[in-house]
């Protein structure tokens, strides 16, 4: 039995809510004014057979847990604490190797902080620094851009940094285990003699962590014969470069507010943006874009900028690196990233990915010192990728050949079946079709073919696998697949706003699936959380159950009608129940002579008109 389950088996609702309002038996119930809303009549009725509680009045319900969320305005791991506490269950703590494991990241960041303070220290006084300071200012760097970056500087030694986070309580061992020290490989024993400094003379840019909490450093060269010119920490217990966006912690809330990131390439890329204005702006950590990274940006806005350097090299990279995205998100997670404008779920899930090609030989905070405003035309203009690519392909084959049509053809088709938006994607093929010189549509009907051929496939890897999911649980099944395709919840709410119905909401989960909602939807509002900071340990191992399960590679349609049908089920089930209860309500008040049972039968008849509706958004 998990925690959640033994706290409500151990403590009654009825007594709990009783404490915080008053409550009057009323047959088999109990009622009293909603504490949620303003009311002289009680519309508010706690269940005790059920455990659960129901306004009539504002429709709040839920169980335990949903009551002292809302009424003590906790998020869910504070509220499991306090019935925990009251229940006298013990939360299961961490095992040994858990703390082990914290204890030892704890001291990595500090001692990474620690390195950040000395940094920031020698850059902003040290004599050693000035011409760090001047290479700064001749780049545009404010104070205060460098303050808000924590920019450092790394003297010219061998053993300075060693030296001074010694004297801070930090061994040899912890120094190399956060990348700060190079251990030679002659001498692996942690002896003082064996290790050097891995940063020197160098411009010092803390790489942080979603929370802010520096991992890692990034170090710019500042001798010009030195190489590389860029040089990052080593991959540690904290830093993997491909999970790691620089700037993002800066970032996030600027992204939501614009929805859209643009995605340059450097430390530079992101810090002269910022100092600018432009605060929505990400760098990739010298990788192409990965799975990580997409599924970090993807909880804050749809619409990607790419920053790109028009040098061949520059293209290509970009375009190797959303190649190799979308191989491991379709090995991972079923969906489809490509160069293509397009990101999602077999590809079909749009995300406005587009193109912005800076100037020859220009990076982007070059752009801004110079001219803002162009920067903000680029952006404003650019392309989406979709054209971009098909742009590349014209330069890379001979659209003059028969050849060199059928391969711009054949590299094209799996793009253009990839975009949902009908009118869109007809749009393109009358695009790539005259600029070949073909005939629009033949294009269509051979991308036609490829689509219903697609769809036969799907249909014989959908149909086992429906008959398995009828019997299991309807709220997992519509929580496993939105946590797993997060952005179906938008087309779904849309479906169902078309029924003139409401958006899915934590109404249509109970108990503890409904807690899983509200931290699901938490992590969407606040970015730098996860599942372990909401849940408790066996309700995070469910969750990840759900997400890893293998599903069938089904179109969007599918799973978008798939959740629809089941949240109207579930709807339909508590219509079903709440008729049930009012209807005994009224039973009851008409046995006692009790006049006041009148509302509930207005109450009844509203619940079974909003049955009928959602009988007939089924049926259809």
């Amino acid at each position: 039995m998990g925690a959640v389950d033994e706290v409500k088996e151990r403590l009654d609702i009825t007594e709990y809510i009783g404490r915080h309002i008053q409550l009057q038996k009323s047959g088999r119930y109990f009622k009293g004014l909603c504490p949620f809303h303003t009311e002289k009549t009680p519309s508010f009725f706690v269940f005790p057979d059920r455990q659960s509680w129901h306004c009539f009045g504002c429709n709040k319900g839920g169980d335990l847990f949903n009551f002292v969320m809302e009424f003590e305005g906790l998020d869910f791991r504070s509220a499991l604490e306090e019935l925990a506490r009251r229940a006298g269950v013990e939360l299961k703590p961490l095992t040994p190797e858990e703390v082990e494991a914290e204890t030892e990241a704890e001291r990595l960041r500090g001692l990474l902080n620690a390195a950040t303070e000395y940094y920031h220290t020698l850059l902003l006084t040290a004599p050693q620094a000035a011409h760090a300071r001047e290479y700064l200012k001749r780049r545009g760097f404010t104070r205060e851009t460098l303050d808000t970056f924590r920019l450092g500087y790394s003297l010219e030694s061998w053993d300075a940094a060693r030296t001074y986070l010694t004297g801070k309580g930090y061994s040899v061992a912890e120094q190399v285990q956060a990348g700060m020290l190079v251990q030679k490989e002659e001498n692996p024993d942690g002896d003082l003699r064996g290790t050097y400094d891995r940063f020197r003379d160098r411009i010092m840019i803390p790489i942080c962590d979603r929370r802010g909490q520096v991992i890692a450093f990034g170090g710019r060269v500042l001798n010009p014969e030195a190489q590389p010119k860029y040089m990052n920490s080593p991959q540690t217990l904290l830093f993997d470069k491909s999970k790691v966006l620089f700037g993002y912690h800066l970032a996030s809330q600027a992204i939501r507010n614009a929805d859209a990131v643009v995605i340059a390439k450097g430390y530079m890329d992101v810090m002269i943006p910022y100092q600018a204005g432009y605060q929505n702006v990400v760098a990739p950590m010298g990788t192409a874009l990965t799975e990580a990274h997409l599924k970090q940006l993807q909880r804050l806005t749809q619409r990607f900028i790419l920053a790109l350097d028009p040098d061949a090299a520059g293209v290509h990279g970009t375009l190797q690196g959303l190649e190799t995205a979308r191989a491991t998100l379709e090995r991972e997670w079923s969906p489809v990233f490509d160069p293509r404008g397009l990101v999602g779920y077999e590809g079909r899930l749009k995300a406005d990915i587009r193109v912005a090609v800076l100037p020859d030989g220009v990076d982007p905070d070059e752009l801004i010192l110079k001219d803002s405003q162009r920067w903000e035309t680029l952006l404003t203009q650019s392309q989406p990728i979709v054209r971009f690519y098909f742009q590349q392909l014209l330069k890379q084959e001979n659209p003059n050949e028969p050849k060199g049509k059928a391969r711009i053809v054949d590299a094209m088709l799996p793009l253009l079946a990839d975009i949902a938006n009908g009118v869109e994607r007809e749009a393109y093929v009358q695009e790539v079709a005259l600029r070949l010189n073909l005939d629009a549509r033949a294009l269509l009907d051979r991308l036609r073919a490829r689509e219903r051929a697609q769809a036969v496939r799907q249909q014989a890897a959908i149909a086992a696998p429906e008959r398995a999911r009828r019997a299991a649980d309807m709220q997992a099944h519509a929580l496993g697949i939105l946590m797993r395709y997060p952005d179906l919840l938008a087309q779904v709410d849309a479906q169902l706003q078309t029924e003139n119905l409401e958006r899915v909401n934590e109404e249509d989960f109970s108990s503890t699936y409904r807690l899983i909602w509200s931290a699901w939807l938490e992590m969407g509002e606040q970015p730098e959380l996860e599942l372990e900071d909401l849940l408790p340990p066996d309700l995070v191992a469910q969750v990840h159950q759900w997400i890893t399960m293998l599903l069938p590679e089904m179109p969007p349609e599918q799973l978008q009608r798939d959740i629809a049908r089941t949240i109207l089920r579930l709807r339909e089930k508590r219509l079903r129940e709440i008729l049930g209860e009012t209807q005994n309500l009224i039973a009851e008040a008409q046995i006692e002579g009790d006049l006041r049972g009148a509302p509930y039968i207005e109450t009844l008849l509203d619940l079974s008109e909003a049955l009928r509706h959602i009988q007939l958004a089924l049926a259809r």
